[in-house]
């Protein structure tokens, strides 16, 4: 079997170039974004809140959330002893909720296992709750000094074009060449600062779209830009189209005040509050998919009526269509058989409980009903 002559240099390059150390730490120096976690010297507790947040969520969405967070829960003590309700009031709108229930199991597991101090190294790390690989080499390399590697989706961006990586990069191969390379690379002594880099190179300059190449330290060693397909890399994947659920919702409301529910922790959203209801199963109307699911879920007969508003949203496997509707309590006192509790609350009081942005936007619609 031959092998093309461009393979045969690419693969060459994959194995030996090592980036130039020197020049993409002097750029880090003057274009390093000036963030909240970034304050020296670095507190381990507020690097960690910031990488946990900083999953799957860009940077200035997260600015205003991790000030709010660490501002109410300023140290890893304070986070273990707030309440899971007071955590996920504090993280309402961010998304993503598994992240929040995580950090505040992990925080109770420092405090009681070493002694409220972070540990330091990526092993250790790696034990705790919603802390994978990525996210235990950035805590250990930025908030101690460890010479631990780092690959998110910038820094795969960022090796894929320089390294002229081609393929799906979420192929195991790939992202096992992809750590050996971030690994290969690690000045020892500056792992931190240069992990920043790399993402922040990724983030600012090597944008999935219209790199900024004429603005990068790297260019000169960039094999993808050499080669003119930089905008290829990494190799686009085909997403499959999301299945489509309608999901149901009731606003029971009984003197004054309306119902709500508490999914149980384990669940998606565990912890948050909502308006009772669920999924719509093939052949059922809406209105009998409501019933069903409040009698499953509070054992409770009710009356469906008029609908308050509908909401499309997109998770990451899947979406939905939230069909909201005004209802009332027909028979039984609710109880609460498939969810972790419920509340009889006035509308004025809502704020004070965590929802999911679904179910904010029907709060919204009920509250701009006139009265």
């Amino acid at each position: 079997m031959s092998i093309k002559p461009a393979t045969i240099r690419e693969n060459q390059v994959t194995k030996t170039r090592r980036l130039p150390t020197s020049r993409l730490l002097r750029w880090a120096e003057k274009h390093l974004r000036d963030l909240p976690w970034r304050v020296e010297p670095r507190d381990p507790y507020r690097v960690w809140v910031s990488e946990i947040m900083l999953q799957q969520t860009q940077v200035a969405t997260v600015i205003p959330y991790f000030r709010r967070f660490t501002g109410h829960l300023p140290t890893v003590q304070a986070l273990a002893a707030a309440p899971l309700d007071d955590v996920l009031k504090l993280w309402e709108g961010l998304g993503y909720y598994a992240r929040a229930r995580n950090l505040h199991r992990a925080a109770r597991q420092v405090v009681a296992e070493f002694d409220g101090r972070l540990p330091d190294t990526v092993e250790e790390l790696s034990k705790l709750p919603g802390i994978g690989r990525y996210t235990a080499g950035a805590i250990a390399s930025i908030a101690f000094g460890r010479d631990a590697p780092v690959v998110d989706g910038n820094v795969r961006r960022v090796l894929c074009r320089v390294y002229a990586i081609r393929g799906d990069a979420r192929q195991p191969a790939i992202q096992k060449k992809l750590w050996a390379l971030a690994e290969a690379n690690l000045p020892k002594g500056k792992a931190g600062r240069w992990n920043e880099a790399m993402m922040e190179l990724g983030a600012t300059v090597c944008l999935p779209r219209s790199p900024h190449c004429d603005k990068c330290p790297l260019a000169g060693v960039c094999r993808a830009r050499a080669l003119g397909i930089q905008e290829k890399l990494p190799a686009k994947v085909t997403k499959k189209q999301l299945p489509h659920y309608d999901v149901t919702a009731a606003v029971i409301r009984k003197r004054g005040r309306v119902l709500i529910t508490q999914r149980p922790v384990g669940e998606m959203l565990g912890g948050l509050w909502e308006f009772p209801g669920g999924k719509r199963e093939r052949g059922e109307s809406l209105e009998v998919c409501l019933r069903r699911e409040i009698k499953e879920e509070l054992g409770v007969e009710i009356e469906v009526g008029q609908p308050v508003t509908q909401v499309e949203h997109t998770y990451t496997h899947f979406r939905i269509t939230l069909h909201a509707f005004e209802c009332r309590l027909a028979s039984g006192r609710p109880r609460a058989i498939q969810v972790a509790g419920w509340r009889w609350v006035r509308l004025n009081e809502l704020d004070g409980f965590a929802f999911a942005v679904t179910d904010r936007k029907i709060i919204q619609a009920l509250r701009a009903k006139p009265s």
